[in-house]
């Protein structure tokens, strides 16, 4: 685990002399880091405001160990007066916190209150618990959304939480791993290093094999609080679709981002789909993902290694966000297993300016098909080709197959001509998205539950970038490695997709082929990019790549093309000297008279 260290973190420094403490408190030697640790004297709001929730029987949590609805249903039938309370208690902060606003509205002292009520909204977040702050974490990583005052509270909630009791903590790595702390660690922090919605992580060494590692805790009550929660939730999304007549299915929505929700409250899947995302992209070059103790891990406790960063977000590092870019671009369309919940603390900053991916509870599958029908939906937008690209929406079910796609294809052509038009490097992603929003409406569009954790995954990746480059396009820095992945992709979908995009009307269409080339050559994750406008040394490296083996397919392509051009100068210079032969030769036409 890499232990956030900025400045501004809300904590306190422990000497090279008593970085570590065993259970009974004598001092230990330290480990070479300088370790910051989470202040303790901050008042843990959740337990405090909601641990009423806390009590469930045995029976009734190992139930809930998935996501199942008519389960939640089920047990809180049985507690109607905490589903009562929790709903007065999420209604009264919400109603006083808006009733305050509204009067500063009248009053004319918006402005003046306005960081006050940033801080009391990151308050009731506190207050109410995970699911609240995993939607606020998402909402905080897009700065060119939210207000500066209430991006700098909601993002205190991303890793700067109060910490629930250390001595809670400790039993429950007893209880869990079935053994006494000094039995397992040889050391251990006094205090968590760093706290968040879900749990709190302390810094040891394992006694078997002296490695430092980071020591994740679950939150007692955070199971029965999501639950409710989300039932909640769950209700109110059905209310609002009605209401709102709204064509996407907003229960579904919350269904898939429950069912994500509880498995990253699982930590032995969650260290099993860190191995597996060290294994896929552990090896890109700058990328860095701490390997996972399974054996000394349970639902609720979590060994992983130990490393130590800066959130990305507080560093000026393009590089690394291409990196990031890069990384995404291979979890998304190349083997489909990603993280879905990428906000800023989550990506880091490595000392030696690697980029660390932490936190593998939230991962998403995306489907080969989906996969394939994204990369067509970007090459038919970025060539304007809105009557396919409206077909793609309905192969990735964001259109119903008997919508009014000749309409669709208008729509399409009016709301995205004027945003293509400035250049792939130049399309927001967010403001596609916003392009689209009356489009969606008319047409009855409608959000899967997958893809919403594909386009949150993207648009925070862009978020964090804007931050520190407004002018940051994540599509753009995207689309040379999909273009790349469409001349060389051995799949029959994008083959197929290639021609189609290439042939117009029977018409071989050069200029695209130069397009994806020429983007596909902007495909590089180097330190030192060296741009050269050298027109020569360009058709050199299309030439190159044609040579190669993964340029098979556009170098039969581009033979079949240059066979019908000398075919039909063959056939063009044959016609000419046949009537070049007939006006030259003048007994060729009367011939026949000699023969009367």
């Amino acid at each position: 685990m890499l232990l956030n260290s900025s400045p501004s973190f809300n904590s306190f420094l422990f000497n090279s002399n008593s970085n570590f403490l065993s259970k009974n408190h004598k001092s230990q030697k330290s480990v070479p880091q300088t370790l910051r640790v989470v202040n303790s004297n901050d008042v843990d709001a959740f337990t405090e405001k909601s641990g009423y929730l806390f009590k469930l029987s045995s029976s009734e949590a190992d139930s809930l160990n998935d996501y199942d609805l008519k389960k939640i249903a089920a047990i809180y039938k049985r507690k109607p007066f905490i589903l009562l309370r929790r709903l007065f208690q999420i209604g009264s902060t919400f109603g006083r916190w808006l009733a305050a606003r509204y009067v500063d509205s009248i009053t004319e002292k918006s402005d003046l209150m306005f960081k006050i009520r940033a801080a009391e909204l990151r308050q009731i977040l506190l207050e109410l618990g995970p699911a609240y702050i995993k939607i606020a974490q998402a909402v905080s990583s897009r700065p060119d959304l939210i207000p500066p005052s209430y991006l700098d509270e909601l993002s205190l909630l991303q890793d700067r939480i109060a910490p629930f009791s250390t001595e809670v903590a400790l039993n429950t790595i007893e209880q869990e791993l079935g053994l006494p702390i000094d039995m397992i660690f040889s050391e251990i922090s006094p205090e968590p290093t760093a706290a968040a919605s879900l749990g709190q992580v302390y810094q040891a060494r394992l006694r078997s094999n002296g490695q430092v590692v980071a020591v994740k805790v679950q939150r007692p009550g955070v199971q029965a609080a999501i639950s409710l929660d989300i039932l909640i939730l769950h209700f109110i999304a059905g209310v609002v679709k009605k209401a709102g007549k709204l064509n996407s299915d907003l229960q579904a929505v919350v269904d898939e981002w429950a069912s994500s929700l509880f498995r990253e409250m699982d930590y032995i899947k969650e260290a099993k789909n860190g191995l597996k995302f060290r294994k896929l992209y552990g090896a890109i070059e700058d990328v860095i993902v701490p390997n996972m103790y399974v054996e000394n891990t349970t639902r609720r406790v979590l060994v992983m290694e130990w490393v130590e960063g800066k959130k990305l977000s507080e560093v000026k590092d393009l590089y690394l966000v291409e990196v990031g870019v890069y990384c995404s671009f291979n979890q998304l369309l190349e083997y489909g297993f990603y993280h879905a919940d990428p906000h800023p603390g989550n990506l880091l900053r490595t000392y030696d300016g690697k980029l660390a991916y932490i936190d593998f509870g939230m991962m998403g599958e995306f489907k080969q098909e989906f996969r394939d029908g994204f990369i067509e939906a970007c090459l038919h937008l970025v060539n304007r080709d809105f009557e396919a690209l409206a077909k793609d929406f309905v192969t990735l079910g964001l259109l119903p197959p008997t919508s009014d796609k000749e309409g669709v294809t208008k729509a399409l052509t009016g709301v995205l001509q004027n945003a293509v038009a400035k250049g792939v490097s130049n399309i927001s992603f967010g403001d596609l998205l916003g392009n689209l929003g009356t489009t969606m409406y008319k047409f009855k569009f409608q959000i899967p539950s997958y893809f919403s954790l594909v386009i949150r995954s993207l648009a925070v990746l862009e978020g964090i970038a804007i931050g520190f480059d407004p002018n940051y396009k994540v599509l753009g820095s995207t689309y040379p490695w999909i273009a790349r992945k469409v001349l060389t992709d051995s799949s029959a979908q994008l083959r197929s997709s290639l021609q189609a995009l290439l042939y117009e009307e029977g018409v071989f269409r050069i200029d695209r082929l130069e397009s994806l080339l020429s983007e596909s050559l902007r495909a590089r994750t180097e330190r030192v990019l060296v741009e050269d406008n050298d027109s020569k040394v360009a058709v050199k490296q299309i030439l190159s790549f044609t040579l190669t083996e993964k340029g098979a397919f556009v170098r039969e392509i581009l033979l079949q093309e240059i066979a019908k051009g000398v075919d039909a100068f063959g056939r063009a210079t044959l016609d000419s000297l046949t009537s070049m032969a007939n006006t030259s030769i003048p007994f060729a036409a009367s011939s026949s008279s000699f023969n009367d």
